[in-house]
């Protein structure tokens, strides 16, 4: 190791440390990959030995890897993978935001999770997004703003993970996305047009302008993307560790951004309420996993604030118990047929997460994942039509003798799109999902000038209106807390070892992006890499979203024919960019990833074999 890169790792010299144009350059030319990145292999299926990991952009992936080789463990490499996906994919994740993390540990054999799930403002009531006659505030006008942003809780995560799972320091495993920040990385199509998308709102802050449209225009596809700020980010995280921003310079420009944005000229948004005292306050928590079982396995994933773990437990519970009910096995449902249960089920388990889940004080959550509540909310499901939208929310009360016929309807809530998850796994037999965002697509559109990335707008996630008058909202604002996410990372065990490990990106499409991905894996007799490429359908307890295979095609013919009002899947078509590991045994790996959404995944293994 040379001795400005020792220095960079033990944090030695801030002098040398924070001079990126000779310890950036140092640390990219001389490579930790080891290979240019132009080089690096793309494939949505590999299979091999010594670990795997797969995400959306190949040279994250490869991050990952290389500390797999160099004897890091599931958690290094997740950790090092995210930080070089805050490079290459700056509008879903980064320094700026938030995320989860499942874990499995192999030595102990057992499951834990780590939030990192941005916070509000010690000063947020559950009127701060209503005007004085309280409406609710225009959503677009507080997203690209100061209020909607949240602390950060993606650096203290990686802190956490590194001290409490992982194998290395901190310092060494964010080298690598310095690097790859320094160098640059090729534009692909979905750069641009994420660019482009955002193009607007970016050129109201000079600072986002500067980094993210060089020359007033998004970065061409083909050309090389740099950004030495977040270079120089990386550094001081790695020199001086979290608490740099938590207590130190780049907390207070964080504080200064969101609380008086930098705009351009002529140029006004809604300042922000958070505050030094609120870094200072903010904890990445270990919490014990949501857990249920279905048809043999163990499913493990996310508590709240996400709602996640309790969502795809529920769907899976109400596979079973309409199975129960039909005496109909999955598996030999026709495709139509079985999206119909798939749509049941998800529509149902929106009811109740949009009636019961926030981050509050009780959350009836064993009841919310029990198969007797799920016997009893399937007792309104007809093979042959679906039930009017929105369906009502149960009541989990742990008394379930009857058929409810009626109850509260609820609308659906808005969510934003935009996130990405990794996966990980190591020889010794760990293995991680993690999935982590800055909430909308480009999150609040506000860059802290001199450092490279964007904050989240995270704070949106919040209801800013109850859902239902007079009916409580679980997922109001208030002070210190955490808004309700969709993330659903999650980890199959069966015999108490791992068999899946998979998530996935899209806001409330999560949810059923993973599960969709689960029933076909274990029940539809779809391969992996086949299970994620199915056409997804997305029933959140309103419209449908369909991809246009489906959409266009005579399984959608039929849903409508049931009753299912399907519409578009949106712009571009597609839902969710789900990643996933099914270890083989022997330490071989197969790894997964999309074939085609977002430009097709990135799925790795250490040692490629046949």
């Amino acid at each position: 190791m040379s001795r400005l890169r020792r220095r960079v790792v033990l944090g030695l010299s801030a002098v040398t440390v924070l001079t990126v144009a000779t310890a950036t350059p140092a640390l990219a030319d001389k490579g930790w990959h080891g290979r240019p990145p132009s080089d690096l292999p793309k494939a949505p299926l590999m299979v091999g030995s010594g670990g795997a990991v797969s995400s959306v952009d190949r040279d994250a992936s490869q991050v990952g890897i290389d500390v797999l080789a160099r004897g890091g463990n599931a958690a290094d490499a997740a950790v090092a993978t995210a930080a070089a996906l805050g490079v290459t994919e700056p509008y879903s994740a980064g320094i700026g935001g938030g995320g989860f993390l499942v874990y499995y540990d192999a030595k102990t054999k057992k499951v834990t999770t780590l939030d990192g799930r941005e916070t509000a403002p010690k000063s947020f009531t559950p009127a701060v997004f209503q005007d004085s006659a309280g409406k609710a505030l225009d959503f677009n006008t507080v997203v690209t703003s100061g209020l909607s942003v949240g602390t950060p809780g993606t650096p203290a995560l990686w802190d956490k993970a590194a001290r409490n799972l992982g194998t290395m320091r901190l310092s060494q495993l964010l080298l690598p996305a310095a690097a790859l920040a320094y160098k640059g990385f090729t534009v692909d199509q979905t750069f641009y047009d994420q660019t482009a998308a955002n193009a607007t709102r970016f050129a109201k802050f000079p600072a986002t302008k500067q980094v993210f449209l060089p020359g007033g225009n998004p970065p061409a596809v083909g050309s090389t993307f740099r950004n030495p700020e977040l270079a120089r980010s990386y550094l001081e995280l790695a020199a001086f560790g979290t608490d740099w921003l938590y207590r130190g310079r780049m907390g207070d420009a964080i504080v200064a951004q969101a609380q008086n944005p930098t705009t351009a000229p002529g140029v006004s948004v809604l300042k922000g309420q958070l505050t030094k005292a609120d870094l200072r306050a903010y904890e990445a928590l270990t919490k014990a996993p949501i857990t249920s079982q279905y048809k043999g396995f163990d499913v493990y994933g996310m508590p709240v604030p996400s709602s996640g773990g309790i969502a795809v437990a529920e769907i899976l519970n109400l596979i079973e118990a309409y199975e129960a009910r039909t005496g109909t096995r999955l598996s030999s449902l026709d495709n139509a047929n079985y999206l119909h249960w798939f749509s049941e089920a998800s529509a149902t388990a929106f009811a109740d997460r949009n009636r019961y889940v926030g981050d509050q004080t009780v959350v009836p959550v064993k009841e919310l994942t029990s198969d007797a509540f799920a016997a009893e909310r399937a007792c309104l499901f007809s093979t042959a039509t679906a039930q009017p939208r929105p369906i009502p929310f149960g009541s989990p009360d742990g008394s379930y003798t009857s058929c409810p016929t009626s109850g509260s309807r609820q609308g659906e809530p808005y969510e934003g799109e935009s996130t990405t998850h990794l996966v990980t796994a190591d020889k010794w037999g760990n293995v991680a999902s993690y999935t982590l965002t800055i909430e909308q697509t480009g999150g609040s559109a506000i860059t802290v000038p001199g450092y490279g990335f964007l904050l989240n707008n995270e704070l949106t996630d919040f209801n800013f209106t109850p859902l239902t008058p007079g009916v409580p909202d679980p997922n109001l604002p208030g002070s210190g807390k955490r808004p309700r996410s969709s993330m659903s990372p999650t980890i199959l065990l069966k015999d108490g070892k791992p068999y899946l490990t998979v998530g996935s990106p899209g806001g409330a499409t999560i949810i059923t992006s993973v599960s969709q991905t689960i029933l076909g894996y274990l029940d539809r007799n779809l391969s992996l890499v086949d299970a994620i490429a199915a056409a997804r359908l997305s029933s959140r307890n309103g419209a449908e979203g369909a991809e246009p295979p489906i959409l266009t095609g005579p399984d959608g013919d039929a849903l409508r024919a049931l009753g299912h009002n399907l519409v578009s899947a949106g712009t571009p078509n597609e839902i969710g960019a789900v990643t996933a590991i099914h270890p083989l045994g022997g330490n071989r790996f197969e790894a997964a990833a999309e074939t085609t959404r977002r430009g097709g995944g990135s799925a790795m293994v250490v040692r490629p074999s046949p």
